[in-house]
Parts: C-alpha cells; sequence; structure tokens
C-alpha cells in the first residue's frame, strides 16, 4: 500500500528551489525540513493502518501488505531489540531489491532514465560504439580491429548516495513488520530525491554528484557547465510545433564521438525521446498540445511522441530532453546502514544514515538538450475529420 503524504512533497519543492537559488545554509535547512517531513508523514501514515488493519500474516499479504521473510523477520527484530541499527548493518539482500523496486516504482522520470540495479558489482563495461564491436575482414587474414577500444569500464563505487533514516522511539514498538516498511519507505523515497536531483542537476565528479542532464562536459578538462539553451520552444498548435519537435529530434540524432564530433551514424530516437518540464510549465505545454477531435474528446499528444515527465529541478521556463539508454545510471553495492552522531532537527528519534553507491552522466554531451520555453496562449483546433 503506498504511503500518502501530507507535506513532503511541498518541502521536496522547496529544497528544489533552494539547491537553485539558494545559500548553502538555505540549502541545509531545506533538506532537514525535507527530512523532517518525510518521517513525520511516513510515521503517521503507518501509525494510522496500525490501529486500523489485522496483524494477521495472511490477511495482510491479500491486502498487499508485507510479509517478511525469516531472514528479514531476524534482522528487524534485532534491530527492536538492539533499539535502532548498531554501528554498522546492511540490509537483508531481499529488502534492497524492494528498496530499488520502490525507487523506481510510480517515479517516471528514473523509469524513463532506465537505473541499472547492479547489486554487489561496483563497476560494468558499456560501448558507445556499436559499430566498432564487430569488424569484417578476409578469411583467414590477421584479426582485424581493437575491439577493446569500442568498449569503456565504468565504476560505480565514487559516489555515495546518502539518506537520513529517523527512527522514533514509539516506532519500535509496533514490530519487524512495520518497521521494515518505515525504514525502506524512508529509505526510497530520500534516494528517489537524491537520484532525481542528481541524475538531472547534478554538478559532476569533482563536487562528488552524478553528472546531470542539464549538464555539459567537456571533453578535455573534465568541467562540467551548464547546457547552453538550443532554442525556443513555443508549442504553437499546427505546423509550429511539428517543425519545433522535428528540430530537436534531428539535434538529439546527433551522437558524438570521442573527439567530440558528430558521428557519420545517426543515433537512434525513434520512440526514446523524453521531454522532462518543471511541474509549473506542465499544463501550459499541455494545453497548446491538446485539441478537439470529432468524437468531442480532448487528446494531448505532440509530434514524434515524447514521453512526458515532469521535474522539480527542472527550471522554470526551461524544457529538457533526452534519449532513453543515453544515459548511463546506476547504483551498486549494499545499503549499508550507520548511526548518525550529528544532530538533526528532530525530536524523540534516533537518526541513521543509508548509504548506496551510485553514478549517473550521459553518454556524450548531445545525449540531452535543454530549451527555453515561450509560452503563448495559442488557440486550440478542433479536428474535422469525421469519426470511422
Amino acid at each position: 500500500m503506498t504511503i500518502k503524504f501530507n507535506n513532503f512533497e511541498d518541502k521536496k519543492q522547496a529544497f528544489a528551489k533552494a539547491t537553485q537559488e539558494g545559500t548553502e545554509e538555505e540549502q541545509a535547512q531545506a533538506l532537514n525540513e525535507m527530512l523532517d517531513s518525510l518521517a513525520i508523514d511516513a510515521k503517521e501514515d503507518i501509525l494510522n493502518q496500525v490501529n486500523t488493519q489485522m496483524a494477521d500474516n495472511v490477511a495482510l499479504q491479500s491486502r498487499g501488505q508485507n510479509v517478511l521473510t525469516s531472514e528479514e523477520t531476524k534482522f528487524f527484530n534485532a534491530v527492536i531489540e538492539e533499539g535502532g541499527f548498531k554501528e554498522s548493518d546492511t540490509l537483508p539482500e531481499t529488502t534492497q531489491e524492494r528498496v530499488f523496486e520502490d525507487i523506481v516504482k510510480d517515479h517516471p522520470l528514473l523509469e524513463a532514465i532506465g537505473i541499472q540495479n547492479l547489486g554487489a558489482v561496483t563497476e560494468f563495461i558499456y560501448s558507445n560504439d556499436p559499430s566498432g564491436q564487430a569488424v569484417w575482414g578476409p578469411l583467414f587474414d590477421e584479426i582485424k580491429g581493437q575491439l577493446n577500444a569500442t568498449f569503456r569500464k565504468e565504476k560505480i563505487e565514487q559516489l555515495k548516495l546518502t539518506a537520513f533514516v529517523p527512527i522514533a522511539k514509539d516506532m519500535l514498538q509496533l514490530g519487524p513488520v512495520w518497521i521494515e516498511r518505515y525504514v525502506r519507505t524512508i529509505i526510497a523515497e530520500a534516494m528517489k530525491a537524491g537520484l532525481e536531483r542528481g541524475y538531472v542537476a547534478g554538478k559532476g565528479m569533482n563536487n562528488n554528484e552524478p553528472t546531470g542532464l542539464l549538464k555539459d562536459v567537456n571533453k578535455d578538462t573534465g568541467a562540467v557547465t551548464d547546457k547552453t539553451s538550443a532554442g525556443t520552444l513555443t508549442f504553437e498548435p499546427g505546423r509550429p510545433v511539428i517543425n519545433e519537435m522535428r528540430d530537436v529530434v534531428k539535434k538529439l540524432a546527433e551522437k558524438l564521438d570521442k573527439d567530440g564530433n558528430v558521428a557519420e551514424q545517426p543515433r537512434e530516437v525513434a520512440n526514446k525521446i523524453v521531454m522532462v518540464t518543471n511541474p509549473f510549465d506542465t499544463f501550459d505545454i499541455q494545453a497548446n498540445a491538446t485539441i478537439q477531435n470529432a468524437n468531442g474528446v480532448y487528446v494531448t499528444n505532440l509530434p514524434f511522441n515524447p514521453t512526458m515527465t515532469e521535474s522539480v529541478f527542472v527550471p522554470r521556463g526551461k524544457v529538457l530532453f533526452f534519449v532513453r539508454d543515453e544515459y548511463i545510471a546506476a547504483v551498486g553495492g549494499g545499503v549499508e546502514v550507520n548511526r548518525y552522531r550529528e544532530t538533526l532537527a528532530l525530536e524523540d528519534a534516533d537518526v541513521f544514515i543509508a548509504k548506496r553507491f551510485a553514478t549517473g552522466k550521459p553518454k556524450d554531451n548531445n545525449a540531452a538538450q535543454v530549451y527555453d520555453l515561450n509560452i503563448s496562449n495559442a488557440s486550440t483546433t478542433t479536428t474535422t475529420t469525421a469519426a470511422v
């Protein structure tokens, strides 16, 4: 059953605004308030459910509730007995898998980015040049080409994603099923916010963050900078929006080689384009993209069928486009939980930190593009095609 959030989404938007415009102190304050709100919302929702649902495992399972494995039950019973996590604990593997499922579930942007869960693996190999993976040559002649030159190895232990897990004293009285759910919810939601921010607006390895889709990487120095706008989009109905989206698609199809030049072979982009907008801009765009068909039904679509999603970390007045499978996003290693010794603005609770390795960066600078948004109050049109 999904946790019902009351204030968390508002605090998340405030945190996104602080990361774009605020000072370090304001960002820290916004982060604390977001975590406070997350813990309070999760705690209240779970306590309400405890008071209204039976504890029978069979009934709970039939209603979509948690039923723990023996390993999970043993682990979270130990958490209750200890009054929290030990100095260093690693969540059971099955719980880690459910955390990853919860991160991607109901989050269209992270699902579209395509996060890879590599488990205990902390590096992987990928190719950015499929044409070089097989090379033709005469029969019985020497082997042609250098296949290893087309592959790259990527480490994911370089960046750590940290989530704060406050456990209120009274939560420990609810039993292992509810403690597991509470901990899993806190970790998943906090990591969702962290991954979304990193994959959209991350400032790069020099800042111990992923390289976000809004950024470019200098091929010589590795410096990360904000992308320059590729143009202005009005989404004006009719031929204008067709021409605008045509240019977006053509730009995304220009794959760059290792030297930063446009490759001869274009990138495959059909049915793989994702459009990300700030929630405040979403309905303006949808309004321009909505028409009434001959049956009187309002239909919303755009040329070339981009997947439309949103993120609070995309600045207002901007539109982000990227190509599926052209952004490296991976998490790996176990979810380790340690006691947090510093202070955090929470009452009657012990705070722990959950850490996991993660990384993210576009395969090349053209895999994502940013455009300025200039929406006018254009009138929509009604189709005249007769219904078949």
